[in-house]
C-alpha cells in the first residue's frame, strides 16, 4: 500500500552528526512508495551546511522516485540559511503542518 503522505518530525540539531539517520530515513521511505513526504522542523534548534546537504540531496532522490519533499514549521536560524543560499525558491515551506493540511485537503 502506498502512503500518500509521510512525516518526518526532526529534533534537534540537522547537521554532519545527525544528516547520516535522516539520509536512512529518506532511504526507508522511499521503499514504502511514499508520494510526499513532509519534513516538520519544529523542533530543529540548528542546521548547518552539511544538514541543508542532506535535505538537498533527500529532494532529488524524491524527485527522482516522483514523489514531493515539502518542509514546515522552520525556525528564523533555518529560515535564514534556506534564504542566503535561495534554498527557499527550490522547497516548498509551510509556515505549520495545519497550513500544509489545509493545502492537501484543498487539493484533493
Amino acid at each position: 500500500m502506498i502512503e500518500q503522505v509521510k512525516i518526518i518530525k526532526l529534533t534537534g540539531n540537522l547537521n554532519a552528526t545527525t544528516s547520516q539517520d535522516f539520509r536512512q530515513n529518506i532511504t526507508e521511505t522511499l521503499k514504502v512508495g511514499t508520494k510526499i513526504v513532509l519534513i516538520d522542523f519544529q523542533d530543529v534548534t540548528f542546521m548547518d551546511s552539511s544538514g541543508l546537504g542532506a535535505l538537498v540531496l533527500a529532494f532529488k532522490t524524491l524527485r527522482a522516485a516522483d514523489s514531493k519533499l515539502v518542509l514546515c514549521s522552520i525556525n528564523e536560524q533555518v529560515r535564514i540559511l534556506f534564504e542566503l543560499t535561495n534554498m527557499d525558491k527550490v522547497f516548498e515551506i509551510f509556515p505549520s503542518q495545519d497550513a500544509f493540511n489545509q493545502v492537501l485537503v484543498s487539493k484533493a
